[in-house]
């Protein structure tokens, strides 16, 4: 893991308890500072305009709710995210297909590792 990792702030975008306390754990075990988790895409857009993350977890599913109005924010503001999604990269449109997808369910220790590239800009 990157020493830098506990500069390192992550946006939690899930709105199943267990998983984003699983994610939140794993997060912060591996030395990164947790935002959120946020439950809904307005929770998301308001916590990614308020603390702007160094990279972000997108569930995108989020209790029936698209959130890929967060990954386009996300997009926009040029803060690297990961997918988590029982959908694999074919639940993405074309545009944001180049983004990481972790399949669900998956490891938390693929998840730190994920992270870990995205905040230091290794691909």
């Amino acid at each position: 893991m990157s020493m830098a990792a506990t500069e390192r702030r992550i946006l939690v975008v899930e709105d199943e308890a267990l998983v984003a306390m699983l994610v939140e754990d794993a997060l912060a075990d591996a030395g990164f500072a947790v935002i959120g988790p946020a439950r809904t895409v307005a929770q998301a857009l308001d916590l990614l305009k308020a603390d702007p993350p160094d990279a972000a977890v997108l569930d995108l599913n989020l209790g029936g709710e698209n959130s890929l109005s967060v990954a386009e924010a996300l997009t926009a503001r040029g803060i690297p995210f990961l997918v988590a999604t029982g959908y694999g990269v074919a639940g993405l449109p074309p545009h944001l297909r180049h983004i990481p997808v972790l399949p669900k369910p998956y490891d938390p220790a693929d998840l730190t590792v994920v992270i870990d590239r995205l905040c230091t800009g290794a691909t």
